[in-house]
């Protein structure tokens, strides 16, 4: 099985196969849902302080909040240079231990 990621700005990624939705922050309803995910403790912010742009639901309930567009995070989804495969970042570490 090959476990893909999607870079969703600033470092952080998430498993594509885990996202149910990449939503706009504006409306009342995903205002409710981010309010909901804080009091519940499944609220990742990964926007760094900055706007959140994007509000990204989860199947294991969780929202997380990116400062990233949801039509860049959709493009990168798509888009297999944005998207990372699970033995890639194997060979990403070794790339770190042939520098030390």
């Amino acid at each position: 099985m090959d476990v893909k990621f999607i870079n969703i700005g600033f470092g952080n990624i998430v498993s594509s196969s885990r996202v149910i939705a990449v939503v706009s922050p504006e409306s009342a309803p995903v205002k409710r849902v981010i309010g909901e995910a804080r009091e519940r403790g499944t609220l990742v912010d990964a926007t760094y302080g900055r706007r959140t742009r994007s509000v990204i639901v989860a199947d294991s309930g969780h929202v997380v909040l990116s400062a990233v567009q949801p039509e860049t995070i959709a493009r990168r989804a798509s888009d297999n240079a944005a998207v990372f495969k699970d033995n890639d970042f194997d060979e990403i570490d070794d790339m770190k231990e042939d520098d030390d």
